[in-house]
């Protein structure tokens, strides 16, 4: 899966032209109105926000596929045991299975906010250039220590991923193969071996340390160079607010957008 979430950013749309501040805050709000959401029937209004906005931005199905793939992973292994463990009212039961209703309610409310939250994420970073997105945390006075490590870090996952394929090809060419756990060669997928288990753990723990050793010599880099006293710019990039004016389809777009977030926070406070 590629690391860059800005590579559609140069595409023409709605969201892409939409000015970057007004953006940012627009789709913030909608996402923390989005978190505070427990009403089921405010779930297809929250999905059907997030599925205009993706159709507005013109991205790819497969950018988003891609990229909630893994995390939708995560929340299929956190959520699952829900419906079988939490509420009363039981739905079906078969021996000691119990399917409940307030757990399966739960499941779906989490899985929804989850992948609107999700989606707007990924149309705010997917239509925004990331060092201009930068710029606009700037412009807006986040603090400038924390745009800069959001810069590095996002700067060196390309480096870390870049060695980390270096790593496993070298691993390849020195004949290491995932095995079945009777030893013969993997036909498919399937849980690999504890040997093979200890060497990715190895992997997995000498990339961790050359991470660490690459943070090390960013940072001596860093202040030998006079980073944080004398100017804001980090590594020459002058991070100064974006100069493009703001057009006033942007920010009744981004007054829009709050209005619908303080929507949803009132009538989830009225429910």
């Amino acid at each position: 899966m590629s690391l860059a979430l800005d590579r559609y950013a140069h595409l023409d749309s709605p969201l892409h032209r939409w000015e970057p501040r007004c953006k940012l805050i627009g789709l913030l709000a909608l996402i923390f109105a989005f978190a505070f959401v427990e009403s089921w029937f405010l779930i297809p209004v929250i999905l059907g926000i997030s599925a205009g906005l993706m159709s507005l931005s013109r991205l790819p199905l497969r950018f988003f596929l891609r990229r909630l793939r893994y995390p939708g992973l995560f929340l299929l292994v956190v959520v699952m045991a829900l419906p079988w463990l939490s509420g009363t009212t039981v739905l079906w039961q078969w021996g000691t299975l119990t399917l409940r209703q307030e757990g399966l309610v739960a499941t779906g409310l989490i899985a929804s906010r989850f992948v609107s939250i999700l989606c707007l994420g990924l149309v705010l970073f997917g239509t925004t250039p990331f060092l201009t997105l930068i710029r606009t945390l700037r412009s807006l006075r986040l603090s400038p220590v924390l745009t800069d490590i959001a810069l590095l870090t996002y700067r060196y996952l390309f480096d870390v991923s870049t060695m980390l394929a270096q790593m496993q090809q070298a691993m390849r060419l020195r004949g290491f193969q995932l095995r079945c756990p009777k030893g013969g060669l993997r036909p498919s997928r399937r849980f690999p071996s504890r040997q093979d288990c200890q060497q990715l753990a190895a992997l997995m723990g000498t990339l961790l340390i050359r991470s660490y050793e690459q943070s090390e010599r960013t940072y001596q880099a860093m202040r030998l160079r006079g980073h944080g006293q004398l100017q804001p710019a980090l590594i020459g990039i002058t991070l100064t607010p974006s100069t493009q004016p703001q057009q006033r389809w942007s920010i009744l777009g981004g007054v829009i957008a709050v209005l619908i977030a303080v929507s949803i926070l009132v009538i989830e406070g009225l429910t």
